[in-house]
C-alpha cells in the first residue's frame, strides 16, 4: 500500500494486523482469482470437447481440493515462509526455491493476459470493434494497466477490489444458471458431449491442463502468506473454502451452458454466458451478464497482479531478481510497473486473428507452467513433514500436477520446458554460488 506520507510510494509495512488478511477476505482472494475468465472465456476453449468437459471438470476438481490440502499444510508446518518460493526453498532447497519463485511470477504475468483477453471479449458483446485484433490489443492494455495502478495503491486496495468483483462476478453465473434450468435442452447436451468424436480416454486427459487454468488461484492464500493474519490456520481454511466454492460454480455453469448452446455455435462465440443469456432472457440480460462479467475479469486481473507483485517481491529479496522489486518487505512502485511492462509485451506478441485463438494459447502455457510449480511445492512438502497424512496428500497432489503436464498438448508443454531450461542455464551462470540476498532489518523469511 502507498506510504502517502513519502515522496516515493512504497507498501506499507504487512506486519500489523490492521493491514493483513483474515480467512475469510483471504477466501474471497483465492475464489476470485480462480472464478474470473476461466468461467467466463473458458467454455468457448473447451467447445472441441463438448459438455464431456463436464468430466474434466470434475477430476480437476478433486485434484485442486488435493493441492488446496498441501498448501494448507505448508501454511502449518512454515507459517513464516514467504509464499510458494519459500516453502519450495525450505523444502526442496535454493535451486527449486528460485525455479518456483521465476516460474510463480511468469505464470501470474502470462496468466494476467490471457484474463485480460476474457474481459476484452465481454466488452466487445458491447463495441464490435474490439474483435479486431489491433483494437482488442488496446483494450487488454488498458485493463493490465487499471489493475497495476491499483495495486500500486496498496494489497488491501487490490484484495478488496477482487473481493467485491467476486461477490459481482457471481450475478451472471446465477442468471447463467438460471437459463439453464429455463431453457436446458438434453438433446443439445447429448449433441454437443463429444462433437470431434474423440475416445473420452483421449480427449479429457488432454483437456485437464486447459480446464485446470480455472484453477489457478488455489496457491494464492499461500502465495499471500505473509500477508495472512494467522497463516498457520488460515491458509489451508481459505484454500479449501475457495476451491469448493469455485468447483460449485464451475459444475453448474458448465451444464448450464452446453444445455442451451450447441458446441459448433459456442465455438465461435466472445462472451459465451452474455449469449447464452441473451437467447433465453433478451439483449437486456444479456447486457447485465457482460458488464458483470467484465467487472469480475477486471477484479481478477488485480488480484493476479497483487500476487505477481508480491512473488517478484519475494524473489528479490531471496537474491533471485534484482532489489529494484523489493529487497525487504515493502514492495516499491517499480515491481508493479515493470510488471505492467512486462505484461504489456506479452499482450502485443500473443496478438491473434481471434481472441478465443488468443486465450487459448496464454491459458495452456500459463496453465502447464503453474502445474510445474505445484508439484514442486508437493514435493517440498512431502520432504518437510513425517506425517503419513501429510505425505500421502503430497504424493497424490504431485502426481496429480505432473499427469496433467504430461496429458497437456505439446504447444503448451514445450514453452514450460524451455522456461526452466533458460532458468537453469541463467542459476548455474550466475547464482549458483551467490549468498542469499535478504534485507537484514526485515528478519529471515
Amino acid at each position: 500500500m502507498i506510504d502517502t506520507s513519502r515522496r516515493m510510494p512504497l507498501a506499507e509495512e504487512p506486519l500489523s494486523d490492521r493491514h493483513k488478511l483474515g480467512w475469510g477476505l483471504a477466501a474471497l482472494v483465492v475464489a476470485g482469482n480462480m472464478i474470473g475468465s476461466g468461467l467466463y472465456l473458458l467454455p468457448v476453449s473447451l467447445a472441441s470437447v463438448g459438455s464431456s468437459s463436464l468430466i474434466g471438470w470434475l477430476a480437476a476438481g478433486a485434484g485442486a481440493v488435493t493441492l488446496a490440502l498441501v498448501f494448507g499444510a505448508l501454511g502449518r508446518l512454515q507459517p513464516d515462509a514467504d509464499g510458494l518460493p519459500g516453502f519450495a526453498e525450505r523444502g526442496l532447497g535454493r535451486f527449486f526455491g528460485y525455479q518456483t519463485a521465476l516460474a510463480f511470477w511468469t505464470a501470474c504475468l502470462v496468466g494476467n493476459v490471457a484474463i485480460a483477453v476474457a474481459a476484452t471479449g465481454y466488452l466487445g458483446f458491447f463495441w464490435p470493434v474490439l474483435r479486431d485484433p489491433v483494437a482488442a490489443t488496446f483494450c487488454n492494455l488498458g485493463i493490465i494497466w487499471l489493475a497495476t495502478f491499483a495495486y500500486i495503491i496498496g494489497a488491501r486496495t487490490a484484495s478488496g477490489l477482487a473481493a467485491v468483483a467476486l461477490a459481482v462476478g457471481l450475478a451472471p453465473i446465477v442468471i447463467a444458471v438460471a437459463a439453464g434450468v429455463v431453457a436446458f435442452d438434453p438433446q443439445i447436451f447429448a449433441a454437443s458431449w463429444s462433437p470431434a468424436e474423440t475416445p473420452l480416454l483421449q480427449s479429457v486427459p488432454a483437456s485437464l491442463a486447459i480446464i485446470f487454468w480455472a484453477f489457478l488461484g488455489v496457491e494464492s492464500a499461500a502465495a499471500l502468506s505473509l500477508r495472512v493474519k494467522r497463516p498457520a490456520r488460515d491458509v489451508g481454511r481459505a484454500s479449501v473454502a475457495g476451491v469448493l466454492l469455485a468447483t460449485a460454480v464451475y459444475i453448474a455453469a458448465t451444464v448450464a451452458v452446453f444445455g442451451v448452446i450447441p458446441a459448433d455455435v459456442l465455438a465461435n462465440s466472445t462472451s459465451p454466458y452474455a449469449d447464452l443469456a441473451s437467447r433465453v432472457f433478451g439483449a437486456s440480460i444479456a447486457g447485465v451478464v457482460a458488464v458483470c462479467a467484465v467487472v469480475k475479469t477486471i477484479g481478477t486481473v488485480g488480484g493476479w497482479v497483487m500476487l505477481g507483485g508480491e512473488t517478484a517481491r519475494s524473489a528479490a529479496r531471496k537474491g533471485y531478481l534484482p532489489s529494484g522489486f523489493g529487497a525487504g518487505e515493502r514492495t516499491p512502485v517499480a515491481n508493479p510497473l515493470l510488471g505492467g511492462a512486462i505484461m504489456s509485451v506479452v499482450a502485443v506478441i500473443s496478438g491473434q486473428p481471434t481472441l478465443g485463438g488468443q486465450f487459448g494459447m496464454l491459458v495452456g502455457v500459463t496453465a502447464v507452467l503453474s502445474l510445474a510449480v505445484y508439484a514442486i511445492c508437493s514435493a517440498a512438502l512431502f520432504q518437510m513433514t513425517r506425517r503419513s497424512k501429510a505425505r500421502i496428500v503430497a504424493v497424490v497432489g504431485f502426481l496429480f500436477a505432473t499427469a496433467a503436464v504430461a496429458a497437456a498438448a505439446p504447444g503448451y508443454i514445450l514453452p514450460t520446458v524451455g522456461f526452466f531450461v533458460v532458468t537453469s542455464l541463467a542459476w548455474l551462470a550466475f547464482l549458483r554460488k551467490s549468498p542469499p540476498r535478504v534485507d537484514p532489518a526485515a528478519g529471515d523469511a
